[in-house]
Protein backbone atom coordinates (compact mmCIF):
# COMPACT_ATOMS: atom_id res chain seq x y z
CA UNK A 1 0.00 0.00 0.00
CA UNK A 2 1.31 3.44 -0.92
CA UNK A 3 2.38 5.71 1.91
CA UNK A 4 2.59 9.46 2.44
CA UNK A 5 3.93 11.71 5.15
CA UNK A 6 1.11 12.89 7.39
CA UNK A 7 2.15 16.56 6.98
CA UNK A 8 1.73 16.20 3.20
CA UNK A 9 -1.70 14.62 3.67
CA UNK A 10 -2.76 17.49 5.95
CA UNK A 11 -1.64 20.09 3.42
CA UNK A 12 -3.48 18.33 0.59
CA UNK A 13 -6.63 17.80 2.67
CA UNK A 14 -6.95 21.51 3.43
CA UNK A 15 -6.89 22.44 -0.25
CA UNK A 16 -9.03 19.47 -1.27
CA UNK A 17 -11.86 20.51 1.08
CA UNK A 18 -11.99 23.98 -0.47
CA UNK A 19 -11.69 22.65 -4.00
CA UNK A 20 -14.44 20.05 -3.48
CA UNK A 21 -16.82 22.63 -2.03
CA UNK A 22 -16.28 24.90 -5.04
CA UNK A 23 -16.78 22.08 -7.56
CA UNK A 24 -19.90 20.76 -5.86
CA UNK A 25 -21.39 24.25 -5.75
CA UNK A 26 -20.92 24.54 -9.52
CA UNK A 27 -22.60 21.15 -10.05
CA UNK A 28 -25.49 22.11 -7.79
CA UNK A 29 -25.98 25.35 -9.71
CA UNK A 30 -25.82 23.47 -13.02
CA UNK A 31 -28.51 21.00 -11.93
CA UNK A 32 -30.74 23.93 -11.08
CA UNK A 33 -30.84 24.89 -14.78
CA UNK A 34 -33.49 22.44 -15.92
CA UNK A 35 -33.20 23.54 -19.56
CA UNK A 36 -29.69 22.05 -19.77
CA UNK A 37 -31.08 18.57 -19.06
CA UNK A 38 -33.72 18.76 -21.78
CA UNK A 39 -33.33 18.09 -25.51
CA UNK A 40 -35.65 17.53 -28.44
CA UNK A 41 -35.91 16.64 -32.08
CA UNK A 42 -38.89 17.94 -34.05
CA UNK A 43 -39.63 17.55 -37.74
CA UNK A 44 -42.58 18.71 -39.82
CA UNK A 45 -44.32 16.72 -42.51
CA UNK A 46 -47.13 18.48 -44.44
CA UNK A 47 -50.15 16.42 -45.30
CA UNK A 48 -50.09 17.76 -48.84
CA UNK A 49 -46.92 17.42 -50.89
CA UNK A 50 -47.32 21.06 -51.92
CA UNK A 51 -47.92 22.13 -48.37
CA UNK A 52 -45.67 24.61 -46.56
CA UNK A 53 -42.36 23.26 -45.34
CA UNK A 54 -40.83 24.02 -41.93
CA UNK A 55 -37.25 23.32 -40.88
CA UNK A 56 -36.66 20.64 -38.32
CA UNK A 57 -35.64 21.59 -34.79
CA UNK A 58 -32.94 19.89 -32.76
CA UNK A 59 -31.63 20.56 -29.26
CA UNK A 60 -29.06 18.36 -27.64
CA UNK A 61 -29.08 17.39 -23.99
CA UNK A 62 -26.20 19.36 -22.47
CA UNK A 63 -26.22 17.87 -18.97
CA UNK A 64 -26.78 14.21 -18.12
CA UNK A 65 -27.41 13.17 -14.52
CA UNK A 66 -25.25 10.08 -15.03
CA UNK A 67 -22.33 12.30 -16.02
CA UNK A 68 -22.99 14.60 -13.07
CA UNK A 69 -23.02 11.66 -10.67
CA UNK A 70 -19.77 10.41 -12.14
CA UNK A 71 -18.22 13.85 -11.51
CA UNK A 72 -19.57 13.89 -7.96
CA UNK A 73 -18.16 10.41 -7.41
CA UNK A 74 -14.73 11.51 -8.64
CA UNK A 75 -14.69 14.69 -6.54
CA UNK A 76 -15.95 13.08 -3.36
CA UNK A 77 -13.85 9.91 -3.68
CA UNK A 78 -10.67 12.00 -3.66
CA UNK A 79 -11.96 14.05 -0.72
CA UNK A 80 -13.05 10.99 1.29
CA UNK A 81 -9.75 9.23 0.72
CA UNK A 82 -7.53 12.15 1.75
CA UNK A 83 -9.60 13.11 4.82
CA UNK A 84 -9.90 9.55 6.11
CA UNK A 85 -6.18 9.05 5.48
CA UNK A 86 -5.55 12.15 7.59
CA UNK A 87 -7.89 10.99 10.36
CA UNK A 88 -6.37 7.51 10.47
CA UNK A 89 -2.91 9.07 10.50
CA UNK A 90 -3.94 11.29 13.40
CA UNK A 91 -4.82 8.20 15.44
CA UNK A 92 -1.25 6.85 15.19
CA UNK A 93 0.76 10.08 15.07
CA UNK A 94 2.14 10.90 18.52
CA UNK A 95 4.89 13.10 19.90
CA UNK A 96 6.86 13.75 23.08
CA UNK A 97 6.86 17.24 24.55
CA UNK A 98 10.43 17.95 25.69
CA UNK A 99 11.62 21.14 27.43
CA UNK A 100 15.32 21.61 28.23
CA UNK A 101 15.93 17.87 27.61
CA UNK A 102 13.22 16.96 30.14
CA UNK A 103 10.17 15.08 28.84
CA UNK A 104 7.06 16.85 30.11
CA UNK A 105 4.55 14.72 28.18
CA UNK A 106 5.06 11.45 26.33
CA UNK A 107 3.21 9.91 23.37
CA UNK A 108 0.67 12.70 23.01
CA UNK A 109 -1.69 12.27 19.99
CA UNK A 110 -1.21 14.91 17.31
CA UNK A 111 -4.79 16.15 17.71
CA UNK A 112 -4.14 16.71 21.42
CA UNK A 113 -0.93 18.55 20.56
CA UNK A 114 -2.94 20.90 18.35
CA UNK A 115 -5.32 21.51 21.25
CA UNK A 116 -2.47 22.14 23.69
CA UNK A 117 -0.79 24.54 21.27
CA UNK A 118 -3.90 26.72 21.10
CA UNK A 119 -4.47 26.63 24.86
CA UNK A 120 -0.86 27.55 25.59
CA UNK A 121 -1.13 30.47 23.18
CA UNK A 122 -4.16 31.68 25.14
CA UNK A 123 -2.28 31.18 28.42
CA UNK A 124 0.61 33.25 27.07
CA UNK A 125 -1.86 36.09 26.55
CA UNK A 126 -3.20 35.69 30.09
CA UNK A 127 0.28 35.60 31.66
CA UNK A 128 1.32 38.68 29.69
CA UNK A 129 -1.44 40.72 31.33
CA UNK A 130 -0.76 39.65 34.95
CA UNK A 131 -0.25 42.67 37.26
CA UNK A 132 3.19 43.26 38.78
CA UNK A 133 4.42 44.97 41.93
CA UNK A 134 5.15 48.68 41.87
CA UNK A 135 8.89 49.14 41.28
CA UNK A 136 8.83 52.25 43.49
CA UNK A 137 8.28 50.18 46.65
CA UNK A 138 10.54 47.66 48.38
CA UNK A 139 8.56 44.44 48.79
CA UNK A 140 8.98 41.31 50.91
CA UNK A 141 6.82 38.22 50.64
CA UNK A 142 4.97 37.45 53.87
CA UNK A 143 4.23 33.72 54.18
CA UNK A 144 1.68 34.31 56.93
CA UNK A 145 -0.33 36.76 54.85
CA UNK A 146 0.30 34.98 51.57
CA UNK A 147 1.12 38.21 49.80
CA UNK A 148 3.80 40.86 49.43
CA UNK A 149 4.33 43.45 52.17
CA UNK A 150 6.10 46.81 51.92
CA UNK A 151 8.48 48.35 54.42
CA UNK A 152 6.67 50.60 56.96
CA UNK A 153 6.57 54.24 55.88
CA UNK A 154 5.95 56.93 58.48
CA UNK A 155 4.28 60.23 57.68
CA UNK A 156 3.38 63.08 60.01
CA UNK A 157 -0.19 63.95 60.90
CA UNK A 158 -0.69 67.71 61.15
CA UNK A 159 -3.48 69.87 62.48
CA UNK A 160 -4.37 73.53 61.97
CA UNK A 161 -3.78 75.32 65.29
CA UNK A 162 -4.55 79.05 65.93
CA UNK A 163 -1.89 81.35 67.33
CA UNK A 164 -1.70 85.09 68.14
CA UNK A 165 0.45 87.23 65.88
CA UNK A 166 1.36 90.68 67.17
CA UNK A 167 1.53 93.08 64.27
CA UNK A 168 2.28 96.11 66.47
CA UNK A 169 3.35 96.36 70.08
CA UNK A 170 1.24 98.35 72.49
CA UNK A 171 2.20 101.97 73.22
CA UNK A 172 1.09 104.50 75.80
CA UNK A 173 -1.34 105.76 73.23
CA UNK A 174 -2.46 102.56 71.36
CA UNK A 175 -3.16 99.00 72.35
CA UNK A 176 -1.21 96.20 70.66
CA UNK A 177 -2.45 95.10 67.25
CA UNK A 178 -2.92 91.30 67.31
CA UNK A 179 -4.18 88.90 64.59
CA UNK A 180 -5.21 85.30 65.05
CA UNK A 181 -3.53 83.06 62.46
CA UNK A 182 -3.43 79.30 61.78
CA UNK A 183 -0.36 77.10 61.60
CA UNK A 184 0.22 73.40 60.80
CA UNK A 185 1.36 71.58 63.90
CA UNK A 186 2.47 67.94 64.02
CA UNK A 187 0.10 66.07 66.28
CA UNK A 188 1.04 62.47 65.47
CA UNK A 189 2.52 60.03 62.97
CA UNK A 190 0.92 57.64 60.47
CA UNK A 191 2.68 54.31 59.85
CA UNK A 192 1.63 52.82 56.52
CA UNK A 193 2.29 49.26 55.27
CA UNK A 194 1.14 48.29 51.73
CA UNK A 195 0.02 44.79 50.79
CA UNK A 196 -0.15 43.36 47.26
CA UNK A 197 -1.32 40.16 45.63
CA UNK A 198 0.52 40.98 42.40
CA UNK A 199 3.65 39.23 41.10
CA UNK A 200 7.16 40.51 40.97
CA UNK A 201 8.42 41.38 37.51
CA UNK A 202 10.83 38.43 37.77
CA UNK A 203 8.02 35.99 38.63
CA UNK A 204 5.92 37.23 35.73
CA UNK A 205 8.88 36.95 33.36
CA UNK A 206 9.50 33.38 34.49
CA UNK A 207 5.87 32.41 33.88
CA UNK A 208 5.90 33.91 30.39
CA UNK A 209 9.20 32.19 29.62
CA UNK A 210 7.88 28.80 30.76
CA UNK A 211 4.64 28.98 28.76
CA UNK A 212 6.60 30.11 25.69
CA UNK A 213 9.07 27.22 26.04
CA UNK A 214 6.28 24.71 26.55
CA UNK A 215 4.32 26.00 23.56
CA UNK A 216 7.43 25.81 21.36
CA UNK A 217 8.03 22.26 22.58
CA UNK A 218 4.44 21.29 21.71
CA UNK A 219 4.86 22.76 18.21
CA UNK A 220 8.08 20.78 17.69
CA UNK A 221 6.39 17.60 18.93
CA UNK A 222 3.47 18.14 16.56
CA UNK A 223 5.74 18.83 13.59
CA UNK A 224 7.77 15.72 14.35
CA UNK A 225 4.62 13.61 14.76
CA UNK A 226 3.37 14.83 11.39
CA UNK A 227 6.50 13.49 9.71
CA UNK A 228 5.43 9.88 10.19
CA UNK A 229 4.44 7.85 7.14
CA UNK A 230 0.82 6.76 6.95
CA UNK A 231 -0.94 4.34 4.61
CA UNK A 232 -3.05 6.01 1.94
CA UNK A 233 -6.57 4.92 2.76
CA UNK A 234 -9.19 4.24 0.07
CA UNK A 235 -12.82 4.50 1.13
CA UNK A 236 -14.41 6.63 -1.59
CA UNK A 237 -14.55 3.85 -4.15
CA UNK A 238 -16.44 1.55 -1.79
CA UNK A 239 -18.85 4.33 -0.79
CA UNK A 240 -19.80 5.19 -4.38
CA UNK A 241 -19.84 1.57 -5.50
CA UNK A 242 -22.75 1.23 -3.12
CA UNK A 243 -24.39 4.60 -3.83
CA UNK A 244 -24.16 4.37 -7.62
CA UNK A 245 -24.94 0.70 -8.05
CA UNK A 246 -27.46 0.07 -10.89
CA UNK A 247 -30.77 1.65 -9.95
CA UNK A 248 -34.17 0.09 -10.42
CA UNK A 249 -36.19 1.68 -13.22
Amino acid sequence: MAKSHLCEVIAIATGKKTESKTDLTKIYQCLGKQDLLNGLSRTYQPLDEDGEKFPSENKLVQVRVDDVLASVSDIMTKLFDIVVTQDVGNTVAKGDVVVDEFTILKDVPVTSLLFLEKQLTDLHTVFSTLPTLSPEITWTFDDNRGCYVSQPVQTAKTKKVPFRFVKAEATDKHPAQVDVMMEDRVVGNWTKVDFSGALSAKEKGSLIDRVRKLRDAVVKAREKANQIEVDNVSVGKEVFSYLLAPLEN
